[in-house]
């Protein structure tokens, strides 16, 4: 196998133009068929992801609980599920559209709720990106081209990271993953089919977070717009009509719940107005960029994010951040070399026609990484490290078409020789990237550091040496040296990558790999903590007391809450036994069988029992909902059993005015009594 081999015979493509020179891809068009070792090879690269992302996939639990909520609300209910709503009964929703919980929900419809059947749909996910990823590389690039472009999306740490968690993350990488296809598919023939799928999954990554999904728009507009073989009215009515798609896929959920009026349905967590439209422009849209977020996890009903200049507690904006302490480990180990890639692969097609789709296939994939490397660099509120597993797709793309275009540049705008000397050049840079990364996690695989830079350099020569006397090597040397660069170049990330698949990540940050130097008490530098981990360092766990149960760690496990604990603002709480058997006692009678200021808090108690809990103010007890006066007449309804203390405050910081003010008021009317290691009010009892 050589990164040379030919392209399968695909019916209706057409040959790509090129220049001559330049070893031009053929199309999925030109060429025999697929070679005898190209199926058997991408049923090992699906195989291997799938084992990777599905072994002990139960480790992390309940992982997130705050998604873990509301899809056992939704395994349920079918309106807390068509909500997401964080329980059965309505109260308040998570603070994203709806489509990953739906999908999550209907697994656990069909399986029970459990951490294994909650978690299944996010590793198929994994498998589908890193198919769609090979997939569209290969209908213009060689088979060898599809296949490291597979591999490297399917080990970048943050991706297997995220694709064994509930967060968002993992669909919505999928359906960008298929947009891309969408669009190359499109561009073959100037397909209008094509192109309105691509605005329809555009739409579905609204359906799945918001405006992060619309940063893939930019690059699949404008590449079709100059590239497609098509006259330019048609182009621009093509790309109006797959406007409409997005707006029409992804906006319809939005018209419903804004015209449902809100007695009827849960309020909107995130929102300080009960509105999806304020959380989509708000707190998940401008917020995110200028720090100004109403109700984040800094500054309660009032105050914004707490990004400002510089990221604040986010960690420094900047063009060097996706290569800083942590994001730097989650998917910045082949980042340098996509981007040189890039450069040489659009460098490489010279004055080709406009239609040219290889130039085509850099500028779609480039635009996309350059678009979300820019955007998470510089935006100055709520940014996480995990955000960036939208990355992995378009790295592993690059990696794949430059690599292959290197190997097999000859003569014209690149000789060999100066073909072979970049492509060493960047083997080598790999390599000495990966030292630095794995140096800022020095106890991890010690040894592995050195022979990632030693044996990179090594075979960063060999490579160079190869490709000048390639006419004098055999093909299984060429393969040979060709195996031993892409091994060297994956060994880290591929490490990382081992690690993360072989620990439980609990909370609402978590982060992949091994601890690293320059992480705060809360992962990133500066950050609140606990940020994520039930350890509070970096979303690394601890133990769980029974693989597939209730997701966290044993009541005074080490790093654990303590027992009977509430949980904090980004870790769930841990039930005792004697809370979880008062919850359950006559629980048909409540419509909540306890309420609890924030999410984590009411999340554990939930999980754990199956029964809706009342989160008072949402994920970080900051929205506005219910107010005082709502919960009274809930208590003087007796549709609340229990209001469950956090941690001897009666309200985190941080909360909003009404959950402090619903706080105040238990605590003054009712009396405490204590339930294995957690003060409670039993809302049901004569008033103290």
């Amino acid at each position: 196998m050589t990164l040379a081999d030919p392209l399968p015979s695909t019916p209706g493509a057409d040959v790509p133009s090129g220049t001559p020179g330049t070893g031009d891809a053929p199309s999925a068009a030109s060429g025999p068929g697929p070679a005898r070792w190209e199926r058997p090879a991408l049923a090992v690269l699906l195989a291997a992801t799938a084992a990777l992302y599905v072994w002990g996939l139960s480790a992390s639990g309940w992982a997130n609980a705050f998604y873990s909520a509301a899809v056992q609300a939704g395994s349920v209910s079918w309106k807390a599920m068509f909500f997401a709503a964080s329980d059965a009964a309505g109260s308040i929703t998570v603070d994203k559209t709806p489509l990953s919980i739906w999908v999550m929900a209907l697994s656990a419809r069909v399986f029970g709720m459990s951490s294994w059947s909650m978690l299944l749909p996010q590793a198929l996910m994994g498998v589908g990106t890193v198919a769609l990823v090979h997939s569209t590389v290969r209908r213009w690039f060689t088979p060898a081209a599809a296949l490291l472009a597979g591999a490297v999306t399917a080990l970048t740490p943050v991706a297997v990271l995220m694709f064994r968690f509930n967060n968002p993350d993992a669909l919505l990488t999928l359906l960008m993953a298929g947009a891309v296809y969408a669009i190359v598919r499109a561009l073959e023939a100037a397909s209008t089919r094509w192109v309105l799928i691509g605005g329809v999954l555009v739409g579905l990554a609204f359906m799945t977070k918001m405006l992060q999904a619309l940063l893939v728009v930019p690059a699949l507009a404008l590449v079709y717009l100059i590239c497609a073989p098509a006259p330019v009215r048609r182009r621009l009515a093509q790309l109006v009509g797959a406007l409409a798609a997005l707006i029409i896929s992804g906006g319809w959920w939005v018209a419903v719940v804004e015209l449902i009026p809100a007695s009827a349905r849960p309020y909107i967590g995130g929102s300080q107005d009960n509105s999806v439209l304020e959380l989509t422009l708000g707190y998940n849209g401008l917020g995110r960029l200028n720090g100004n977020e109403v109700g984040s996890v800094t500054g309660g009903a009032g105050g914004g994010g707490g990004g400002g200049q510089g990221g604040g507690m986010w960690g420094e904006t900047g063009i060097l951040r996706m290569f800083d302490s942590i994001s730097g480990g989650q998917v910045s180990w082949l980042l340098p070399a996509a981007l040189v890639l890039l450069v040489a692969g659009v460098w490489l097609r010279g004055r080709a026609p406009r239609t040219d789709r290889v130039r085509a296939a850099y500028l779609l994939w480039g635009g996309y990484l350059l678009v979300h490397a820019l955007v998470f660099s510089f935006m100055a509120g709520i940014y996480h490290d995990y955000y960036t597993i939208t990355l992995a797709p378009a790295i592993g793309a690059l990696v794949g078409m430059g690599t292959a275009d290197l190997w097999r540049a000859r003569d014209g705008r690149l000789r060999a020789e100066a073909a072979s000397a970049l492509l060493a050049a960047v083997l080598a840079g790999t390599a000495v990237w990966a030292w630095v990364l794995l140096g800022r996690s020095a106890q991890f695989l010690p040894g592995l550091r050195g022979a990632v830079l030693v044996l990179g350099l090594a075979v960063a020569v060999m490579l160079a040496v190869a490709l000048v006397a390639r006419d004098r090597l055999g093909r299984r040397v060429l393969a040979a040296v060709a195996g031993a660069a892409v091994l060297v170049a994956l060994a880290g990330p591929a490490a990382y990558s081992l690690q993360t698949a072989s620990t439980g990540h609990t909370g609402s940050i978590p982060t992949a790999g091994p601890q690293v130097a320059g992480s705060g008490p809360g992962g990133r530098a500066g950050g609140p903590g606990p940020m994520g981990g039930t350890d509070g360092r970096r979303g690394a766990p601890g133990t769980l007391a029974t693989p597939g149960g209730p997701g966290a760690l044993p009541p005074g496990a080490p790093g654990g809450t303590p027992p009977g604990g509430p949980g904090g603002l980004l870790n769930a709480s841990t039930p005792s036994a004697e809370l979880i058997a008062a919850l359950r006692q006559n629980a048909d009678s409540f419509t909540w069988v306890a309420a609890a200021v924030g999410s984590q808090s009411a999340a554990g108690p939930q999980l754990a029992t199956g029964l809706p809990v009342m989160s008072i103010g949402g994920f970080n007890g900051s929205d506005p909902s219910p107010t005082l006066e709502q919960f009274q007449q809930y208590v003087a309804d007796g549709k609340i059993h229990y209001f469950l203390a956090s941690g001897g405050r009666m309200a985190p910081n941080g909360a909003s005015s009404s959950a402090s003010e619903i706080s105040s008021w238990v605590q003054q009317t009712f009396t405490a009594r204590t339930i294995g290691d957690l003060t409670v009010y039993d809302l049901t009892a004569a008033s103290s």
